[in-house]
């Protein structure tokens, strides 16, 4: 019998009071994921000699239980089970089980451990039982968990979850498909996080495509390795390192870097430390040529590693903070390069507070090297107003993913919510190649005009009457059927 969400989640949250009091939750989620993973597929995949996951004997999880209580065994978690685990699986380093710092001394890692494994061991968590080719309760499991470990990591901690609805976005506005993708379609993710992006745009395309990501990271790039694997796509590969000092995907002669069909990014916003270990005034890599970001803040690093990256007709998009449309100086510089070559195919403003970590609004920049040279305009969108309430956070609905996602796949043009600016307008002397969304859409609701002569004496206003003319003119007869003059200036309802 497949397992309810509601009883996973509840056992995991059990768990995570186990850690609660020796680390805080961007270490513990590290421990909990891993355990839930090797249960999973301890259980998946039991008895199966060909999957997409090896289990070597003697590292299973009921070889795992069968270590509860016993002396080393944190060391012998490590030994026995995960590395096993990591070198079947070509994964990469697992937390480490035998850490006193973080698990407790002596008797207190081994109860703390034990009681780790009992949690996962009860009856209830059996996931043999979900073995339909689309099950993705694991998947959703990460998801359900990097959620809240992002709520309780604060900020600096907190970004290694970007919410899914801005995944989809981000998935769905690249233009990839099930016409356009083959299995030699390349995406590229350089600051993975948990691999969610990656696998929104696998999920778009339809069909096996291959997958590359890099994650600074070496807990969260196991997480994204595991991930993948558990999402039908084990031939993704993810590399743990710094992607702007050490990148990893380079072209087969070794110089420059590799290039890719697709590229979707959520790095870390504003990353003061983004030039430790980067030679910028000779970068091997060339990124650095339509200019050089401030020491401080990282934003337009990321952005120009991506452009480097991309194919003469690849297609990307990267979240950043609002502030990278208009701030000035270098950045100011780099913007305007940038939109003269004509990089920037659309901008979507999104609403503040989506994110776990910051409250800041952000920007989706949507990226296109087909045809840059002839784009004439960009395809703006005000998305700031569109979200519901979470807690203490804003999320966007479907509805309000579906209304974005079809507005700028199709350039409709929507009063106060999307239009397409001219780069004339844009380059132009009051604009200076600002991108600021408010310098082209106005988005403020307009003001809602009290008639106090309606308010004391009744009647409705004939400008209120007037405003609906839209209709008036699908309907000629309607208004003469619905009103009747009351005295001069108002209406009744007949």
């Amino acid at each position: 019998m497949a397992i309810k969400k509601s009883e996973l989640y509840s056992s995991l949250w059990k768990s995570c009071d186990e850690l609660r009091g020796g680390m805080d939750a961007s270490q513990y989620k590290d421990y909990v994921l891993t355990l839930l993973f090797v249960k999973y597929i301890s259980d998946k995949y039991k008895g199966k000699k060909f999957s997409a996951i090896k289990v070597p004997e003697g590292a299973s999880f009921d070889d795992m239980v069968a270590l509860v209580g016993t002396s080393n065994i944190g060391d012998d978690i490590n030994k026995k089970i995960l590395n096993p685990i990591k070198e079947a699986n070509r994964l990469n380093d697992f937390p480490d089980f035998n850490d006193e710092g973080k698990l407790g001394k002596g008797k207190d890692l081994i109860d703390t451990i034990s009681n780790l494994i009992l949690i996962f061991n009860s009856p209830d968590l059996d996931f043999s039982g979900n073995n339909a080719n689309d099950d993705d309760l694991l998947g959703d499991a990460y998801e359900y968990l990097m959620r809240h470990f992002a709520t309780e990591s604060g900020k600096s901690k907190g970004q290694f979850y970007t919410p899914a609805e801005v995944s989809r976005i981000l998935s769905k506005v690249i233009g990839i498909n099930s016409s356009n993708s083959t299995a030699q379609t390349t995406a590229y993710d350089p600051t993975c996080g948990s691999g969610s992006l990656l696998l929104k745009v696998a999920e778009e395309a339809e069909k096996n495509i291959t997958l590359y990501g890099q994650e600074k990271e070496i807990a969260t790039a196991n997480l994204a390795r595991m991930n993948m694997i558990l999402h039908g796509n084990p031939s993704a590969e993810i590399i743990a390192d710094n992607t702007l000092s050490r990148p990893y995907w380079k072209n087969d002669n070794e110089v420059g870097l590799k290039t890719f069909d697709y590229i979707v990014a959520n790095p870390p916003f504003s990353l003061k430390s983004w030039s430790n270990g980067i030679n910028i005034s000779n970068d091997e890599y060339n990124r650095f040529d339509l200019g050089t970001p401030p020491e401080k803040n990282g934003d337009y690093a990321f952005l120009l590693h991506i452009l480097k990256s991309l194919r003469s007709k690849g297609k990307g998009a990267i979240v950043l903070p609002h502030g990278v449309l208009f701030r000035g100086n270098s950045e100011g510089e780099i913007r305007k390069n940038i939109i003269k070559k004509g990089y920037i195919k659309g901008i979507i403003g999104l609403p503040a507070n989506l994110f776990y970590g910051t409250g800041i609004p952000a920007c989706i920049i949507i990226l296109d090297k087909e045809d840059a040279d002839q784009r004439k305009g960009i395809f703006m969108i005000d998305a700031s107003k569109g979200f519901v309430k979470d807690g203490n956070k804003n999320r966007l609905q479907e509805k309000d993913i579906l209304k974005i996602t079809q507005v700028f796949n199709s350039f409709t043009e929507i009063s106060k919510f999307s239009r397409m600016v001219s780069l004339e307008e844009i380059a132009s002397g009051k604009n200076d190649y600002n991108l600021n969304i408010p310098r082209y859409i106005d988005s403020q609701e307009t003001e809602d005009i009290q008639d106090i002569d309606a308010h004391l004496f009744g009647g409705i206003p004939e400008r209120d009457i007037q405003s609906l003319e839209k209709y008036w003119a699908i309907f000629p007869d309607l208004k003469n059927s619905l009103f009747e003059a009351q005295r001069k200036g108002y209406y009744s309802l007949k």
